[in-house]
């Protein structure tokens, strides 16, 4: 029900899209089930009156209308479908005067990194934008597949090891929204959750501020321990992050981007090679 509740232009939008869909559907579901319960009463065994024509063959009228009201219904859910398509891509920048926060976010296993790269901060677990603020997301994994979605706001995208997506959402009131992983990855899955804190902007820059006051530091060795698989880990905010840290998240399975043969092992100063484990490329050599 969150996704008819929503806080964000893109997820309003969807929420039409949703809507118009359905209203379109049901011009046909509707009539048929009522139609159905109707010959089912009309022509009943019992009902002596109804017509009986065993030698009827064929309705030109009926032929028309079971096929050009279809028809009709799938072009325009079609003509919608390509213009929402275009309109909703995740990638595509939102129109705004205000310039977009940037935010770099990790599927770990089993916990959510969120990066600030104009700010030189991190959490894990958490995630908070201004209100009114286009929110350009850069998104990845360290390993196993996920999705990220945070319902209220729309648009859910996968997260995938060695490669980079893109979206770009608003929230346009102030609140705490629920954000999820929808794709099961693992025993850790089911509590993989983060909350969204949606403030104002001054209130996002104090927070910011606040942030930049934190002990700890996300250097390549304290990612190293961070990326182990781990469940229900508490929200954890990281004052300094080193420049470059999500694309060599990106990068680590991409042994040419190193200077390393394209069908040889990845290996990157932040992946650590498990017992028992091999590279992607490894596996695509045997």
């Amino acid at each position: 029900m969150a996704l008819f509740d929503p806080k964000g232009d893109i997820g309003a939008q969807e929420k039409h899209l949703v809507l118009l869909a359905l209203g379109l559907m049901l011009l046909i579901v509707i009539p048929v089930i009522l139609l159905t319960l109707y010959f089912a009463w009309r022509y009943r065994a019992s009902n002596e009156s109804a017509t009986y024509a065993p030698e009827w063959a064929e309705s030109n009228a009926i032929e028309v209308v079971v096929w050009a009201v279809p028809c009709v219904i799938v072009a325009i859910l079609g003509l919608v479908i390509w213009r929402s398509t275009h309109s909703l891509d995740p990638s595509q920048p939102i129109e705004s005067q205000t310039k977009p926060v940037r935010v770099e976010v990790v599927a770990l296993n089993w916990k959510w990194l969120f990066i600030y790269p104009d700010y030189g901060v991190a959490t894990v677990n958490q995630l908070a934008i201004p209100v009114d603020t286009p929110v350009s997301f850069d998104i990845t994994a360290e390993s196993l597949m996920n999705s990220f979605f945070i319902p209220k706001l729309g648009s859910q995208i996968y997260a995938m090891a060695g490669m980079r997506t893109q979206l770009n959402l608003i929230a346009n009131s102030p609140g705490v929204y629920e954000g999820r992983s929808s794709a099961f990855s693992g025993p850790g899955f089911s509590d993989m959750h983060f909350n969204t804190i949606a403030t104002s902007r001054a209130d996002f820059d104090a927070w910011i501020a606040n942030a930049k006051q934190s002990p700890l530091s996300l250097d390549r060795v304290t990612y190293q321990a961070l990326e182990k698989p781990s469940q229900k880990d508490p929200v954890t905010v990281y004052a300094r992050v080193p420049p470059g840290l999500f694309d060599d998240v990106v990068d680590q399975y991409m042994p040419g981007a190193a200077g390393n043969p394209m069908c040889g092992e990845a290996r990157t100063a932040l992946s650590i090679k498990r017992p028992g484990t091999q590279s992607p490329a490894h596996q695509a050599v045997e």
